[in-house]
């Protein structure tokens, strides 16, 4: 009888920990904390700017596009950027321009993050942003020059922490600047200009 207990009892135990590891090791897979987001692609920028000199911006670029992919929600920051141009403009010309905005972003960091000289990253803090975000506060750092303050905005979409916006030095964020651009070519041309525009700025930013 003793000896049936005790089975009984290990029996129990095991379906407890299988029922509750059902529950915690897909949000331990699966979610990362911001700053860990963060901290992440900052090694592979790093990564990228030491081999710089060696590298074309076209190398570079096929080395940071899944990365970005993967550390940037970029399908929803278009969707910010455009505003309620986005419903209006047909499925089509959706596709074309997150596809353009994705070439333009990696692009953009492809050509700006060219050459080390022994700068290195570093994570201040995690805060709570507005309605639900978080707010990674970073700098980068520089040999012989001031720190350049880097925040990046963090939202949760499922399981996963991605950026939605990067807010440089003095506060400015990067998607407003962008919103005030693209919004004037939507207004006056329309979104498949805007698409031609991005990637035409992403040729013109990979063509080395």
């Amino acid at each position: 009888m003793h000896t049936i207990r005790k089975c009984w009892q290990a029996k129990l135990w095991m379906a407890v920990l299988i029922f509750v590891g059902s529950y915690l090791y897909p949000t331990i897979v699966l979610s990362a904390e911001p700053s860990v987001v963060v901290n992440k692609f900052h090694a592979v920028l790093l990564s990228v700017m030491k081999t710089g000199a060696k590298t074309t911006v076209k190398s570079r670029y096929k080395r940071l596009e899944p990365e970005i992919n993967n550390a940037f929600n970029l399908p929803f920051m278009i969707r910010v950027i455009t505003g309620s141009r986005w419903k209006r403009a047909s499925h089509e010309e959706k596709i074309n321009l997150t596809d353009a905005f994705r070439r333009m972003s990696v692009g953009t960091y492809a050509a700006r993050f060219n050459s080390f000289s022994g700068q290195s990253f570093k994570t201040l803090k995690v805060r709570n942003g507005p309605k639900n975000t978080r707010l990674v506060d970073t700098q980068l750092e520089s040999p012989g020059d001031r720190p350049v303050k880097l925040t990046y905005v963090m939202r949760k979409f499922g399981n996963h922490w991605k950026i939605t916006d990067v807010l440089l030095d003095q506060g400015i964020s990067e998607m407003a600047m962008r919103a005030s651009e693209y919004r004037a070519i939507l207004r006056s041309r329309g979104p498949g200009a805007l698409a031609m525009a991005l990637n035409k700025k992403a040729g013109m930013l990979i063509q080395n």
